[in-house]
């Protein structure tokens, strides 16, 4: 069998070279339709809490085990077999190449000064209000959805995935993506959703850090500024609702020399966080271009530092 190293390599090649094709059986819609599938039959039988704490066990298990036992059905017709299965799978926990297509979609209908089609575009990215947003507001918004997706979609599967193999970075997956389809806010979610989110913020913890840790050396590497990126993570990491998103959001911001966050609207309402980062530049378009460079050199450093210890370990 392959080493699960050569196995993560091999995903994240495939990754680049396919990205996520629509027309491909992605286990994460899968799980998702599985979660809303189960919700309404165990919130008539439970109380609401406790129906969101057995849908999250549901799904998590549901999910995971099924994919160990493909892989190791497939591992017993053929080593390479099982191989090809698990980097398969592998591959769809990995969002490196679409995060890269949607943010570039962005920053291209900025370039031609396109803002009715930039926010549109920046509105399949995140969840805020778009349509009042100026060009400045769209690259502060693209850049926030990539500097917190780089956790959510790259380094944290790759984490799991070198801890746990296949199965692991599903897991990790099905957490994710039942805290977006329940962890909601709002008075249908609260508590249903509670379960949900406080997994997704456990899970989350080491990786949002150990990534934050990473975005110094990988700014000084992409030639961005990366003492600016350790004083700003250092100082703004808990300026966020999220105990877990503004540490790579304000790392990433001292990098750039920008500052995140601030006043956003969300149905219509108007919101406002604290600041990440200072306004040392303005953020431009090009601003976005230089994001998705760090996200992709945070997530090889990573790879390199998965590789080497999975090396000394094993």
């Amino acid at each position: 069998m392959i080493p699960i190293s050569a196995q993560i390599l091999l995903a994240l090649f495939l990754d680049f070279l396919l990205g996520d094709p629509r027309w491909f059986p992605h286990p994460v819609k899968g799980i998702g339709r599985l979660a809303l599938l189960i919700e309404d039959p165990l919130r008539r039988v439970f109380p609401h809490r406790t129906a969101g704490v057995i849908a999250v066990l549901l799904v998590v298990i549901t999910s995971t085990g099924l994919v160990w036992l493909c892989c190791h059905l497939a591992t017993a017709i053929h080593p390479l077999c099982g191989d090809l299965v698990s980097v398969l799978f592998l591959a769809t926990c990995f969002a490196m190449q679409d995060l890269r297509h949607h943010a570039l979609a962005v920053y291209r209908t900025l370039a031609t000064g396109d803002l009715p089609q930039a926010r549109s575009k920046v509105a399949m990215l995140v969840g805020r209000d778009t349509k009042n947003l100026d060009e400045e507001e769209i690259a502060r918004a693209t850049i926030e959805s990539v500097s917190e997706n780089t956790v959510d979609g790259v380094t944290a599967p790759l984490l799991f995935a070198f801890v746990a193999g296949t199965p692991g970075a599903i897991l990790y997956k099905a957490i994710n993506t039942l805290d977006s389809t329940y962890g909601y806010k709002n008075e249908c979610y609260l508590q249903f959703g509670w379960a949900a989110a406080r997994l997704d913020d456990l899970v989350n913890f080491l990786p949002a850090r150990i990534s934050a840790l990473l975005v110094p050396p990988a700014a000084w590497l992409t030639g961005q500024n990366g003492g600016q990126a350790w004083r700003t993570f250092r100082r703004d990491r808990h300026n966020h609702p999220s105990p877990n998103g503004g540490q790579i959001e304000a790392a990433f911001a001292g990098a750039l020399r920008i500052q995140l966050s601030g006043k956003i609207s969300y149905s219509s309402k108007m919101s406002f966080r604290p600041c990440l980062g200072d306004p040392l530049e303005r953020i431009i378009s090009d601003k976005i271009k230089t994001a998705l460079r760090l996200m992709v050199v945070t997530s090889l450093c990573v790879v390199v530092s998965g590789v080497l210890l999975r090396v000394m370990t094993y």
